[in-house]
């Protein structure tokens, strides 16, 4: 089985050292930018099945660096930052972020978050079947799940892993209210905390925004007052 590759962009030495002892200890394939200038031309020339991304970094901060990479691939970015605060995190996924680590992590949750990332990229993103494949619909979507695509109209639609997760999850239990805290544990694959639902609110705006034809007036994804969310 080929490796996965992954990117560590970081201004810091020690930090990609460290990122990468860690992670090619674990079969991953490591390559480390310097900034995001650097991380924007290895994209261009590589395929990577996870980027790691700092925040706070000269020239081309994280976000920016993000939003940048998200206008070219859909490749799980996984923030490693000390900037905790709640409107950091929420920021970091409205610029298309997957997830986000606090700096300073540990060695569990870093293994634990990158493989969990990877695995489900693999998922929704890697398969080579054809579109002719068993699909969902709804609201004028064709939903393929193995090959991790979305089509309206003849016209594919990008979505992050983590959106098509969220998607196909609804979309495959139709009708079923999924809770925010539901919905967290089965996509992110790890036990709900505080602060979850503000990642869970910011993907699900970010995927109205690309899916639904009026995304104030949601027809796909709908909320449930007080109960979460679901597909009619």
């Amino acid at each position: 089985m080929e490796q996965s590759r992954m990117l560590i962009v970081d201004d810091n030495p020690e930090i990609r050292e460290v990122v990468t002892v860690l992670l090619e200890g674990e079969g991953f394939c490591l390559e480390e930018a310097a900034d995001g200038r650097e991380a924007l031309e290895k994209i261009k020339r590589n395929r990577y099945d996870l980027v790691l991304l700092d925040i706070m970094m000269p020239g081309l901060d994280g976000y920016q660096t993000c939003m940048e990479i998200r206008k070219r691939s859909n490749v799980p970015i996984l923030f490693l930052s000390a900037r905790t605060q709640v409107e950091d995190k929420t920021f970091g996924f409205s610029c298309g972020g997957d997830d986000y680590l606090p700096k300073p992590f540990s060695y569990p949750e870093l293994i634990g978050r990158v493989k969990a990332l990877v695995r489900r990229y693999h998922v929704y993103q890697g398969s080579g079947a054809e579109k002719n494949e068993k699909k969902l619909c709804c609201g004028g979507l064709e939903v393929y799940p193995e090959k991790g695509t979305v089509w309206r109209n003849d016209k594919e639609i990008s979505l992050t892993d983590t959106e098509f997760s969220i998607l196909c999850l609804l979309l495959k239990h139709r009708k079923q209210i999924f809770s925010v805290e539901h919905l967290y544990e089965a996509v992110w694959e790890e036990a709900y905390y505080y602060g979850a639902a503000n990642i869970v609110m910011v993907h699900i705006r970010n995927l109205r925004n690309k899916i639904e034809e009026d995304p104030h007036a949601p027809k796909i994804i709908r909320t449930v007052w007080g109960r979460g969310y679901r597909c009619d």
